[in-house]
């Protein structure tokens, strides 16, 4: 997947950032993120031109966001949030690197580690926002090899 994608929490060092798409969760689930650490508060931005598809609460991902790319083959799932940036509505139109969500650790995060779960998946030709194929975003965010 050849994306250039704006880092989601503006001012963290990519190189920090660490592969934990493979990594399980609860049994032999699969992680198909990358975790992104920051302090409680901080914004969330667009990653690319899209629509917010869809503002979400559930169990697991807690306050959450999707957000489709411009040609709806990418969407981009955003997890964990704080809060939602004043005024975000499904199917508004959003800019790279526009102020979307604050970091938090709402859902099963927990509460003393905030972090933005972020996940990206190829869309199929239902347009689906809750499935679709995942792509491990590490390599396309830090410009490294997935371990």
């Amino acid at each position: 997947m050849a994306r250039n994608l704006t880092l989601p929490v503006p001012g963290v060092d990519p190189k920090t950032l660490q592969d934990t798409f493979n990594e399980a969760r609860e049994g032999s689930r699969r992680h198909e993120a990358t975790d992104i650490p920051a302090p409680a508060g901080t914004p969330v931005v667009a990653v690319e031109d899209g629509v917010i598809k869809k503002l979400f609460f559930s169990v697991r991902g807690g306050n959450t966001l999707y957000e489709f790319d411009p040609t709806q083959t990418y969407c981009y799932y955003y997890a964990h949030l704080q809060r939602y940036a004043p005024g975000l509505q499904e199917g508004q139109t959003v800019k790279r690197g526009d102020l979307i969500a604050y970091v938090g650790s709402s859902g099963d995060a927990a509460p003393g580690d905030p972090h933005l779960h972020f996940a990206i998946s190829k869309l199929g030709p239902e347009k689906h926002w809750w499935e679709g194929t995942p792509i491990d975003p590490y390599p396309i965010l830090t410009g490294k090899e997935p371990r």
